[in-house]
């Protein structure tokens, strides 16, 4: 190893403790909290960079334990599900692998620092939410070597946004005008010293055949079934990405906000577990639109303005699980309208059973009972009657969290948090004033009707509860 080791500050990375690269070390270890994935994963490739300066080895640490909040069948089967193809791609660029499972609550919780006491340094997930906040405050000045957090979520760096932007029109220019700066491959770094130390002592053999018994071992809540309709894993991503840029991109801009057209790309769920970059969505979008003389902006405003200010808001936003995170005006018009009569309101219990008078809204909540996952479109429908339902505005944004973070793949996420404060208000204007909502923007049953095919999509949403099974190809 060299004797001086030269770290390159970039505008992706922090470095997260002043402990040093420790000499004589056996290998760099990146820590993959929220990106689980090899190709154009910045955190990565930094990390080989790291290891090939270092004179060492890349070793990759995914650790899934059963302690967090809501843990359960769904989450972890889809997580799990993408670990062989992940063991197969390391392999492939000769990176060491280490997958720990901790099933009981009485396992060992130290796997990350035993594997870092022969690391010169660990590289980590830089994300604004979720567990990797809390794990890149604690760890760092615990782990006893260099620590660094490097920003491979979104395709403009989080870093590059000096301040908080108040809506897609604001961050819109920034944006464009920093993309051709980034918006090219991340280069693949090829590693000098091939990982040959064999499997670590921790790791968690993983088989499609083996998922469903290791899952079941699990000290978890096992009464959220897997979804019905998405699987784990970079394969499966990159697979519904090319049926969606075949079938579905030249209709997205047309079709996007209708459910029972199955237009959109269904890409959140890989995009929240970090199994698909949003720049390798976007490349891909970019150059099949080109060769097929379709026009992707739509697609691209949605995956790069609107979810990169939605990381823009969690990054500069200390808490993302408050009404205390909107605007003033949002907040001055639900303090006007607090003690406007709620008539009906559903207990919590019923909404999460989808047992309304509602049944475009019980089908949106049952979508998300089964599939893990709810249309864009009707989710902010799916919203506004929870505001109108529920018997304080702080209990309709608790419950809307809640739900998220039980059922969604796509919950505990920038977007997500983003999504559940638009409806009241967020990244919106103000609207005519009436009861309940005051100025925040109104949804009714009878606009979607007459905008969207609801009854295909109620009775697509029954046959799936129905059957057990997701008809639809998706």
């Amino acid at each position: 190893m060299a004797n001086d080791i030269v770290v390159e500050v970039n505008e992706r990375l922090r470095i997260l403790n002043s402990a040093p690269v420790r000499q004589d070390a056996r290998y760099v270890l990146y820590w993959c909290q929220m990106n689980q994935r090899v190709p154009m994963n910045q955190a990565l490739e930094y990390a080989a960079e790291q290891a090939n300066r270092c004179g060492v080895p890349l070793l990759v640490y995914e650790g899934l334990g059963c302690t967090y909040q809501y843990a359960n069948d769904r989450i972890h089967t889809f997580i799990v599900e993408g670990v062989p193809d992940t063991a197969k791609r390391l392999a492939a660029r000769r990176i060491g692998y280490c997958f720990y499972l901790r099933q009981r609550k009485s396992d060992a919780n130290d796997v990350l620092y035993k594997l870092a006491e022969h690391a010169a340094l660990v590289v980590t997930d830089d994300y604004p939410v979720f567990i990797a906040p809390i794990h890149n405050a604690s760890v760092p000045e615990k782990i006893g070597v260099a620590f660094h957090a490097v920003d491979a979520s979104c395709i403009v760096p989080m870093s590059r946004h000096e301040k908080r932007n108040y809506g897609a029109y604001t961050i819109r220019p920034r944006i464009h005008k920093m993309l051709p700066e980034y918006l090219h491959p991340v280069e693949e770094v090829k590693l000098v010293h091939a990982w040959k130390d064999g499997t670590p002592e921790w790791h968690v053999q993983v088989t499609p055949k083996n998922v469903a018994e290791l899952v079941a071992g699990c000290e978890i809540d096992h009464t959220v079934a897997p979804s019905l309709s998405f699987h784990g894993g970079q394969s499966e991503a990159e697979r519904l990405l090319e049926h969606f840029l075949e079938a579905n991109l030249r209709i997205y801009a047309k079709e996007r906000n209708e459910p029972s057209k199955h237009a959109t790309s269904h890409m959140s769920p890989y995009l929240h577990f970090g199994m698909i970059s949003s720049l390798h969505i976007a490349l891909r979008a970019k150059d099949y639109a080109a060769d097929h003389g379709l026009i992707a902006s739509e697609y691209l405003e949605e995956l790069i303005v609107r979810r990169e200010l939605a990381f823009n808001f969690a990054h500069f936003t200390p808490n993302v699980k408050t009404l205390d995170a909107l605007p003033e005006w949002c907040l001055k018009t639900m303090a006007k309208h607090a003690s406007d009569k709620r008539d009906p309101q559903f207990t919590a219990k019923q909404m999460e059973h989808g047992e309304t008078y509602d049944q475009l809204w019980n089908a949106t909540q049952k979508e998300m009972l089964l599939r893990g996952k709810v249309h864009g479109y009707y989710r902010m429908y799916w919203g506004k009657k929870i505001i109108e339902w529920s018997a304080t505005y702080d209990d309709a944004l608790q419950l809307m969290i809640y739900l998220h973070d039980k059922y969604c793949l796509d919950g505990r996420d920038p977007n997500t948090y983003t999504n559940i404060l638009w409806c009241f208000g967020l990244h919106d204007r103000p609207w005519g004033e009436r009861p309940i909502f005051g100025q925040l923007r109104y949804m009714s049953y009878d606009g979607m009707k007459r905008k969207t095919d609801i009854v295909s999509y109620i009775d697509e949403v029954a046959q799936m509860e129905r059957t057990g099974k997701d008809h639809t190809r998706i």
